[in-house]
């Protein structure tokens, strides 16, 4: 029987070709698309995103986990589509108007695409209006908007009203994100959640959406 743990341990080293080759021989061996990616890959992202959070691991190294992941999802995802194993959610991400920071929300993006999250990332600068636009132009499940300036983040709450007036907040969650932001300013904002770093933002889409 095939040891699914290979997988994850080839996620965690960050090793593209060996994750590449394990996932290819684990299909061969008769190993479902959906145990791989369930019992395999997102195993091995769940143990980088909790040593990130625990600054076990940096971000160079869950940058190769999520490269590494993404190319393995690449194989898997037309084999996962014929069994009707939809993503976890589809996800709209963005940085508010008037901030133009993006690595922590492209390492989100990362991390939420490798956990079988579809995302639609947004780019920065981004208005309450166009989130408002994007929300209705691809229905998302779930909208991450993140800030890194004390400046810009006031336009996070101005996005949460506009998605409300808009009466699309009943459709979406929200989460918010950033290196100013805090679980306080989130509730203030009426946001479902706050994530601190990239890891804890994956668990958190998850419990949000359930």
């Amino acid at each position: 029987m095939f040891d699914l743990k290979l997988i994850a341990q080839a996620v965690i080293k960050g090793n593209e070709k060996e994750l590449s080759e394990i996932v290819q021989r684990a299909l061969a061996e008769g190993v479902s698309p959906k145990q791989v990616l369930s019992d395999g890959l997102l195993c091995g992202m769940d143990v980088v995103g909790e040593r990130m959070e625990s600054e076990e691991m940096f971000i160079p190294e869950v940058l190769m986990s999520a490269k590494a992941m993404g190319t393995a999802l690449k194989t898997l995802m037309p084999l996962l589509a014929e069994q009707d194993a939809a993503a976890f959610g589809k996800v709209i991400i963005g940085t508010v108007k008037g901030d133009l920071h993006d690595i922590g929300k492209n390492l989100v993006g990362m991390m939420l695409e490798s956990a079988g999250f579809e995302v639609i990332n947004l780019g920065v600068d981004i208005s309450p209006e166009k989130f408002v636009a994007e929300i209705k132009n691809h229905n998302p499940d779930l909208v991450c908007i993140s800030a890194l300036l004390t400046t810009t983040m006031p336009v996070m709450k101005k996005i949460v009203e506009a998605i409300q007036q808009s009466g699309l907040r009943d459709k979406v969650k929200v989460m918010v994100g950033g290196a100013p932001v805090n679980q306080k300013f989130a509730t203030d904002i009426h946001a479902d959640g706050y994530a601190p770093d990239a890891g804890s933002a994956v668990k958190l889409a998850r419990a949000v959406l359930q």
